[in-house]
C-alpha cells in the first residue's frame, strides 16, 4: 500500500504550493490588491472615529491616547497576524494565542493585521511556509515509517 501525502491547498488561491496553475500570480496579485484596500478601508474607518473623538472637544491629551492606543492595538495585531502567517497558529504563545479578553484590541488593530497580510502577500501566499513546512514534516515521517518497515522483515507476512 502506498502512502501518499498531499499538500493542503492554501486558502484564497484554490491549490497548493506545489502545484499552482496558471491562475496563481492572478490570485496572489488579486489577493495583495484585497488586503491593500481593507487596510486603506480600516484607516478610513478609524481616522474617522478619531475625528468624531476631536468634535467632542474632550482635548488633545484624549486625542493623543486614542490616536496611540489605535497604533499600539495594529502594531500589536500585525505582529501576531505576520506570526500567524509565517509560522503558523501553533507558534502563537502566551499573550498571543487566542484569548477572548483580548478580542477588542485585535479588533481596533484590524488596521495592522490587514496590512501585515498585504505585505505578506507580497513575499509569497499568506500561510505557503506553514502548509509547506507542514507537508514537508509529514512527508519525513512518511518516509521514517516505510524506512522501519522495510528494517523490519520478520514483520512482513509471508507468502
Amino acid at each position: 500500500m502506498t502512502e501518499e501525502i498531499r499538500p493542503e491547498p492554501v486558502r484564497f488561491f484554490g491549490t497548493t504550493w506545489v502545484t499552482r496553475g496558471g491562475a496563481y500570480w492572478l490570485r496572489r496579485v488579486a489577493v495583495s490588491l484585497g488586503a491593500l484596500a481593507t487596510t486603506v478601508a480600516g484607516a478610513f474607518v478609524l481616522r474617522f472615529a478619531v475625528g468624531g473623538v476631536r468634535l467632542s472637544k474632550s482635548g488633545g491629551f484624549v486625542d493623543a491616547l486614542l490616536v496611540l492606543a489605535i497604533a499600539v492595538c495594529s502594531f500589536l495585531a500585525a505582529v501576531r497576524t505576520w506570526k500567524q502567517l509565517a509560522e503558523g497558529r501553533d507558534s502563537l504563545s502566551g499573550w498571543m494565542a487566542e484569548d477572548r479578553s483580548l478580542g477588542a484590541v485585535w479588533l481596533i488593530g484590524c488596521v495592522g493585521s490587514a496590512a501585515a497580510y498585504f505585505c505578506r502577500s507580497l513575499v509569497e501566499a499568506p500561510g505557503e511556509a506553514v502548509r509547506r513546512a507542514a507537508w514537508e514534516r509529514e512527508t519525513a515521517r512518511a518516509a521514517q515509517r516505510k524506512a522501519a518497515r522495510a528494517g523490519r522483515p520478520e514483520k512482513r507476512r509471508k507468502k
